[in-house]
């Protein structure tokens, strides 16, 4: 298992939307994360700077094959045409990053 963390912004004027469609996150999108070795994934927000912190564990053997999987599936590709245009990317994000990646410096089991 290996933990990843990743970090992005969101619009100020769509908080309240983003937080009402994440309490009720549709079954398939959840399915699919489940499918791809993904778990435990929350999201944090940070106000009054509008930063979104998510992390999830990642159980497989293939990362990128996972993720390709999650991103090659349409209910997701959905569900990112409603999340994508809430959130702005942080300018010090890797090519080919929607979220930043973060370096994991400490952990306590």
């Amino acid at each position: 298992m290996k933990r990843y963390a990743m970090t992005i912004g969101l619009k100020p004027d769509c908080i309240a939307e983003y937080k009402r469609i994440h309490a009720e996150v549709w079954p398939t999108v959840l399915a699919t994360l489940s499918k791809h070795n993904i778990k435990n994934y929350s999201i944090f927000l940070q106000e009054p700077e509008n930063r979104l912190f998510g992390v999830y564990e990642y159980h497989g053997t293939d990362h990128e094959a996972d993720q390709a999987g999650i991103a090659a599936d349409p209910e997701t590709q959905r569900w990112w045409t409603i999340t994508d245009p809430m959130q702005v990317p942080r300018e010090n994000r890797a090519a080919g990053e929607r979220w930043a990646m973060l370096e994991e410096v400490f952990h306590l089991d």
